[in-house]
Order: structure tokens, then C-alpha cells, then sequence
């Protein structure tokens, strides 16, 4: 007899709504106590126009194993990776649009685990994501390493309208597709267009007035389309696997909340200070570690700087500072941030700058009918997808990364598209009692 217990299986889908990203932690550990997702090897979609799969740099790996610790130390950009090296997650997939390209496209495998030297988790990636925050060791450096194998996928909005020529009806092709990669596996009822998109991610895709005249267009799916992120994801998640459905909902219109804070000028001065130089693409192991080993130092004088700054930004701490390489554009910036303030939140100006390494956070407000195409694409492929075991949402609205004015909205019709797709849903706004929570300690 098989004494192992069995999966267990929620009556009506969980929908988790928190603030910030990384609240949602707590919930899947619930699931995963409850029995409702595996202990190992689960497998996360996730929806995000950031990857947030950076690593708290300075927090030792051994936090993972006390919960309450652990989940006290994540923020919005370092959650999925301790859950990697807890060995509860094997498999991400991070959905992006268009305008978000901090990782590169395709299939990355890597390990995670702890550094024997520092004791801190790192990551064996060399992608310019993970060394720009100098996380990369070799992994013969790591203890207890864990797989984890990275799927980058780009999504865009569906065109308006779609192009059709898969068939006379222009129907069924999500659900051939669905039958091609999973061959014997009993295809859903799903009736999709095949989205042969143009080179532009907008869906202006220039329909000819003589189709006639006209080449035959190839169906092979093209990256970014509706077929593509199918048959990406459908090659890693089998009908009877247990995966996190995760949606950050700054997935659909993401602002880069410091361009409000600071001029372009101070945001030039902050890119110039903390810029990241890329190593050689053909490197060895040993410039590896010179570019782990420069960028380490270049991070921690950073740090010590604006530290100091907090105490005196008066001239001759400036001017010591700035004296040191790279960090001339200390004196220029400094100046402009007290031009325009007595005080200075040198803290934030800090965190600000660590934002510009490789590449700036995206930023792109979308339009309306934008969103209504990128939320009709995500409904398009997650119904030729096997059911969630559990959906959790971020709103990331109070730091604005999803602009206030929109993410009501988007929320309200991302959550109808799931009750379309699955039915009733057990929906619980965690941001609500949060919200109530913080009012009543302020009253």
C-alpha cells in the first residue's frame, strides 16, 4: 500500500492579492504545509515586468530554515531564490513584456546554494542580471546546491485584430499545438486564434489589401505570440504537475518609480556611479571572479558613501569620497539633490542607484487598450495551460511600480479572467486587512 500521503486538492481556487511581491511567501509555504503543493520541485509561472530573482546579498543561507526570520528578511526583489535553495522551487518561468529585457530570452539552467566562503546563498549564473549584483560563484564553491532551470519567455499583447491563417476558420490552434507537445495528453476545449504577430509587439501588424499577391505566411511560432509562450510552457508543465500561478500586476503597465524622484541629471549621475562594466563574453573563470571581485568593491564603497553621507554631506566628506575612483560624479550629485533639498534622503538615493547597473527598470505607463491586449493574451495561453494549484497577485501599487490610477482595474479584470478560465474562486485581498492593520496602530 502506498502510505505516502496524496495531494490534496482546493474546492475552489485560491487567489492570494497582496501589496508587496513578496508577501506572497507566506502563502505558498501555507499550501505547501497543507499539502496542497509539493515540498519539492514545484514549478512557478510568473507574470512580472522584473524577475525578482535577485539574493539578499549579506543574509546568511541558514535563514531559509527558520521561517519567521526568513520571511522577515525578503523584499519585492529577492523572494524566489531562498525558496530555491530551501529546495521547494525547481522551475520558474518568468513571463515579461516587451519592454522588460533584464534577463536574456530562452533556457538557463544554474544552481543555487550557499557560498562557502561567505555563507551566503549565490547562484552559479553567469547572465550579466546576476553578476551586475555580483551573486555568481562557481559552483564548485557551492554547499547544497539546488537546480533551478530559468525559462525566459517574452509575452505581447495580441494584435488588434488578430491575424488569421491557420485554417478556414482560424480557430484551434492553441489546442494543436497543446496535442503536438503533449502528444497522448488529452487536449481542453480551447477555441484560439492563432496569433501570427508582425515584428511589432503593439499588434499594428499591416494586413495586405491583396492577399493574393502575397507569399504565404509561415505559422511557425514566433517569439512573443500566443503559440510561443504555449509551447514553451506546455514543454515544462505536465498536465498532473502542481504549479504557482504568480502575477505581479505591474506585468501589464510598470512605472520606474525613481524617475519621479530624481531629475534626469541626478538619475545620469546615479547610472554613472553605479554602471556596471560588463565582463568579455568569451571570460574564463578567472575574469569571472575579477568582475565578481571589482563589482563587490564597487557595491561596498557605495554603500559606505552614502552611510556616511547620512551623518555629514558636508563639503570635505564629499569631496573624500569623490576622490575615490569612479565616484568623481559624487560631488555633482550631491549638489544638485541639496539644490533642491535641505535634506537629503541619501538612503533612498542609495537604493535608487542600485537600480542602475546594467539596464534601468523598465518603465512604461500603457494605454488602455494596450492592457486590454496584454491581459487577452495571458487569458489565451493560460487556458491551453493545466489549472493553477494556487494563483497569487501582487498589486505593487503602493510604490508604484503599477500605477495607482490603473491597478484597480487591472486587478478587477485579471481576476475575471481567471473565474472565466476556472470558475468560483476563493479570493482573499491580503492588502485589505494589511491596509486595515496599519490604520488602526496609526489612530
Amino acid at each position: 500500500m502506498n502510505r505516502r500521503a496524496l495531494k490534496r486538492v482546493y474546492s475552489q481556487l485560491p487567489i492570494w492579492i497582496v501589496e508587496d511581491h513578496n508577501d506572497v511567501v507566506r502563502h505558498i509555504y501555507r499550501a505547501i504545509g497543507s499539502r496542497h503543493l509539493p515540498m519539492k520541485n514545484i514549478k512557478m509561472v510568473h507574470l512580472d515586468s522584473h524577475p525578482d530573482l535577485l539574493i539578499a546579498v549579506n543574509m546568511p543561507a541558514d535563514t531559509v530554515f527558520d521561517k519567521e526570520t526568513f520571511l522577515s528578511e525578503l523584499s519585492i526583489e529577492n523572494w524566489i531564490m531562498p525558496m530555491v535553495y530551501a529546495g521547494h522551487i525547481s522551475h520558474v518561468a518568468w513571463l515579461h513584456p516587451y519592454w522588460a529585457q533584464q534577463i536574456k530570452e530562452g533556457e538557463h539552467s544554474m544552481f543555487v546554494g550557499r557560498d562557502s566562503s561567505t555563507t551566503t546563498i549565490r547562484v552559479t549564473s553567469t547572465d550579466d542580471y546576476f553578476l551586475s549584483d555580483a551573486l555568481y560563484v562557481p559552483h564548485g564553491q557551492l554547499e547544497n546546491p539546488k537546480p533551478l532551470h530559468l525559462s525566459v519567455i517574452r509575452v505581447d499583447p495580441v494584435p488588434d485584430p488578430p491575424c488569421n491563417h491557420d485554417d478556414a476558420t482560424g480557430k484551434t490552434s492553441a489546442k494543436q499545438l497543446k496535442t503536438e507537445v503533449n502528444g497522448a495528453n488529452e487536449a481542453s476545449n480551447i477555441d484560439d486564434k492563432n496569433i501570427c504577430n508582425s515584428s511589432n509587439p503593439l499588434g499594428g501588424s499591416v494586413v495586405p489589401e491583396n492577399k493574393a499577391d502575397t507569399p504565404e505566411q509561415s505559422c511557425e511560432p514566433i517569439d512573443g505570440s500566443t503559440d510561443k509562450v504555449v509551447k514553451s510552457l506546455l514543454s515544462v508543465i505536465g498536465q498532473s504537475d502542481s504549479y504557482i500561478l504568480d502575477i505581479d500586476l505591474d506585468f501589464f503597465s510598470c512605472k520606474n518609480p525613481f524617475k519621479e524622484l530624481y531629475t534626469q541629471e541626478e538619475y545620469v549621475l546615479l547610472q554613472e556611479l553605479f554602471g556596471f562594466r560588463k565582463c568579455d563574453e568569451d571570460r574564463n573563470e578567472e575574469e569571472l571572479r575579477d568582475c565578481v571581485d571589482r563589482r563587490t568593491h564597487q557595491l561596498e564603497d557605495l554603500e559606505a558613501a552614502f552611510a556616511d553621507l547620512l551623518e555629514d554631506d558636508g563639503r570635505e566628506t564629499v569631496e573624500r569620497w569623490a576622490a575615490n575612483p569612479g565616484m568623481g560624479p559624487l560631488v555633482q550629485l550631491v549638489s544638485s539633490l541639496k539644490n533642491r533639498t535641505a535634506s537629503p534622503d541619501y538612503e533612498m538615493v542609495h537604493q535608487a542607484g542600485l537600480t542602475c547597473d546594467f539596464s534601468e527598470l523598465p518603465h512604461h505607463v500603457s494605454s488602455e487598450g494596450e492592457i486590454q491586449q496584454l491581459l487577452l493574451a495571458v487569458e489565451r495561453f493560460l487556458k491551453a495551460l493545466p489549472r493553477p494549484t494556487i494563483v497569487t497577485m501582487s498589486r505593487s501599487s503602493l510604490d508604484e511600480y503599477c500605477p495607482v490610477d490603473q491597478v484597480d482595474s487591472i486587478q478587477s479584470r485579471m481576476l475575471d479572467i481567471l473565474e472565466k478560465l476556472y470558475g468560483s474562486l476563493a479570493v482573499c485581498k491580503d492588502y485589505e486587512s494589511e491596509a486595515a492593520g496599519s490604520s488602526s496602530q496609526t489612530t
